[in-house]
């Protein structure tokens, strides 16, 4: 599928952060926390846990920011991947008003944790959310309105086609939401620049260090092809990508795969006739499409999802397609990058955190929204293990079940189900 290594991605092209040495694990260690994952969860939570004096040690299967973190569309939104009303529905008012303030927070995280270990990612506020047909601009009028009056969010404001037009120079949509409080940053120096702080508070990183099997118990045993860490806490980061280290959770995430292109960089003309206040959009389709200009003014622009493991068809003319009929004015500019990953999803879009026994905490399937999520998740991980486990139980709390189908016919019942919402997004 190409999503083996991200050579292809011009966030691997653009790294402006270096690691101390992450070398493969080999031998016997103990420790108190052992994080297995380098992704945005994996590398907050050893952020987090080291700050509160943990000795941590981090195991990654390939190398920092491999998986969606480093390979995502960067934007940073509160939130989740689903409406307030499936988590009120689930947990009940009281509990998804909290599950909704600490999506804000987890927004704030990143502007902290940018601004306090000066991460070079290219953090940037300002989101449109855009509106291509009338049912759309209710569905958005209604939602503004519940934000503000059952959550107390008053940082939407609707557009109307002109206002729109003046942030996202195209006829392509009818109106849409202004956010202040969304942005977007470049998601690898990001969750680098995560590393590279746990690091300086004494975590310990080990790279190509793929974790072949954990021993429950306390502590746990946790073993990979070279080496073993006795731990009293583990944490699963892995998302997309765990496998069959615990088959009880794989049966609650689904890995999706998600395209981006990178365009060659814009002259000021073309900037004026894309996006000419810098802001990051996406739209109001199941299967959206997500884009910005990156800091050296490359349109950056995800649109294309595979449910069914395999890459879409001719993806690179399709994208492409896409984004000129967005964008006139940008055809014949050339794509010079593309790349995938997986990201992990739940059936009902809200993320899956928990325990596995007393001791191995999990949190995953953010649906799109990890970004902000996952840092957010490292941090409560770590609240809970320091033994403040309140905020992070209230996520726990929320009910999730099986992808329907089992192993073989999970797959094939998503991808109907999905086409479903395809079409209609075309009506």
């Amino acid at each position: 599928m190409g999503m083996t290594d991200y050579a292809d991605s011009w966030y691997e092209h653009s790294i402006r952060v270096e690691l101390q040495p992450t070398p493969r694990l080999e031998s016997e260690h103990r420790t108190d926390v052992c994080v297995i994952g380098g992704g945005v969860t994996g590398c907050s939570t050893a952020l987090h846990l080291a700050r509160r004096g943990y000795r941590v040690k981090l195991l990654e299967a390939k190398r920092i920011a491999w998986g969606a973190s480093g390979r995502a569309g960067g934007h940073v939104l509160p939130g989740l991947g689903t409406g307030m009303d499936t988590v009120a529905k689930g947990l009940g008012k009281g509990d998804a008003q909290s599950i909704w303030d600490m999506s804000r927070e987890a927004v704030q995280l990143v502007d902290d944790l940018v601004s306090e270990y000066s991460i070079p990612c290219d953090l940037r506020w300002g989101y449109v959310h855009t509106a291509i047909k009338p049912r759309h601009m209710k569905m958005y009028r209604d939602w503004v309105d519940q934000m503000a009056s059952e959550y107390g969010y008053h940082d939407m404001e609707l557009l109307d086609r002109e206002a729109v037009r003046a942030r996202v120079s195209t006829d392509y949509y009818i109106g849409g939401i202004h956010e202040n409080g969304a942005g977007r940053l470049h998601p690898m120096n990001y969750t680098l620049g995560l590393a590279r702080a746990a690091q300086s508070h004494g975590a310990e990183l080990h790279e190509d260090s793929a974790v072949t099997r954990i021993e429950s118990g306390d502590p746990a045993r946790v073993h990979t092809e070279h080496g073993q860490v006795e731990a009293d806490f583990v944490v699963l980061a892995c998302n997309a990508y765990l496998d069959e280290l615990d088959r009880s959770l794989r049966s609650k995430i689904m890995p999706v795969g998600n395209y981006v292109i990178a365009t060659e960089p814009l002259d000021e003309h073309r900037v004026q006739q894309s996006l000419p206040t810098d802001e990051a959009v996406s739209d109001a389709n199941f299967v959206l499409d997500y884009y910005h200009l990156s800091a050296d003014r490359r349109l950056l622009y995800g649109g294309q999802v595979s449910y069914n493991g395999r890459e879409p068809r001719n993806l690179r003319q399709r994208m492409e397609a896409k984004m000129t009929r967005i964008f006139p004015a940008l055809a014949g500019v050339r794509v010079e990058y593309i790349w995938g990953g997986w990201v992990g999803i739940t059936l009902n879009r809200s993320p899956h955190f928990g325990r596995v026994g007393g001791n191995v905490y999990f949190a995953h399937g953010y649906s799109g929204q990890g970004m902000a999520m996952g840092g957010m998740a490292g941090k409560l991980m770590a609240e809970a293990i320091g033994g403040q486990a309140e905020r992070f139980d209230v996520f726990a709390r929320m009910p999730h079940r099986d992808f329907p189908g089992g192993r073989h016919l999970r797959t094939p019942l998503l991808v109907l189900a999905t086409n479903f919402y395809r079409l209609r997004d075309l009506i």
